[in-house]
């Protein structure tokens, strides 16, 4: 029960009395959480240049600059976009259309990365000689390279990130973004000869050895500096020890001893390096499937 003072007399009232129904509850919390969104909204809603600036591009970009900082990816853009649409002739024009292309790409969204390709491919095509053009390069790699998948699945987003990144380290050899771009390109082209050399060893257990020759061999072809290029030497070297010609696997022993001073396979290469010179190899040949 609750008191409930009028003037001298004190009266009553059942608890009943202060509760809102369940309806009456979810429309004020319905009101609260619009209230709220609408409230956020409208504080980081892009402003639009003062009446009466003179520098309303700069204006724009400042702002646009800052929220692309704070990753407020919405309220950068839109300073961007009003840029690039109302002052065609500004001296920040181009920078507003990359840092659209940098909004997109900062949400990491399938939808967002496919529109940040496309307004990276526009700076480049209205740009091509801007100051920033390697930049627009890079990043153009990059909305490639984050949609990379396993090794087990579909490469074909590793070999575009590998194209756009081998145009930008060739077309801008003196950008101070080859470092990024260089480990990024190892990267990419890791993960596409990884997905081969898992075909391969896959081919290889089941002791389909010509399968697995071709997809070995190729990788050492196409990507000799392939960080875990040990494992293609040590399973080429298995190949030909199973077909009973251990002295073709000699010289890819030889590689992984020399390449590699940490490997899983260094210690069994190295015994059979040991054997093959000692004339100890015992291996039966084994038909290949």
């Amino acid at each position: 029960m609750a008191c409930v003072h009028t003037g001298a007399r004190v009266r009553v009232t059942s608890p009943a009395a202060f509760r809102l129904s369940s309806g009456t509850r979810l429309v004020w919390v319905c009101l609260c959480v619009s209230f709220l969104a609408a409230a956020a909204a409208c504080a980081s809603a892009p402003k639009k240049p003062p009446v009466g600036s003179l520098e309303p591009d700069k204006f724009l970009h400042e702002n646009g600059t800052k929220a692309l900082n704070d990753r407020r990816w919405f309220a950068a853009r839109e300073y961007f976009r009003q840029l690039v649409d109302s002052y065609p002739q500004s001296p920040y024009r181009a920078d507003a259309k990359l840092g659209i292309a940098d909004t997109y790409l900062g949400e990491h969204t399938l939808e967002a990365q496919l529109l940040a390709i496309n307004e990276y491919r526009e700076f480049l095509s209205f740009y091509p000689t801007h100051e920033r053009a390697d930049y627009a390069q890079y990043k153009l790699g990059m909305a490639h390279f984050q949609q990379m998948k396993g090794p087990e699945r579909d490469q074909t987003e590793t070999r575009e990130a590998i194209n756009e990144l081998t145009t930008f380290m060739q077309r801008y050899p003196k950008s101070s973004l080859m470092p990024e771009g260089a480990k990024h390109l190892r990267e990419a082209k890791d993960r596409l000869s990884m997905s081969e050399y898992r075909v391969g060893v896959f081919y290889f257990r089941q002791r389909w050895y010509p399968g697995a020759l071709d997809r070995l061999t190729s990788i050492l072809k196409s990507d000799p500096e392939f960080t875990y290029r040990d494992g293609v030497y040590y399973h080429l070297a298995q190949i030909y020890m199973k077909v009973g010609r251990p002295a073709e696997a000699l010289p890819y022993l030889d590689k992984l001893v020399a390449e590699f001073d940490k490997s899983e396979y260094l210690a069994d290469a190295q015994k059979q390096m040991a054997d093959i010179k000692s004339g100890a190899v015992k291996a039966a040949k084994e038909p290949s499937k």
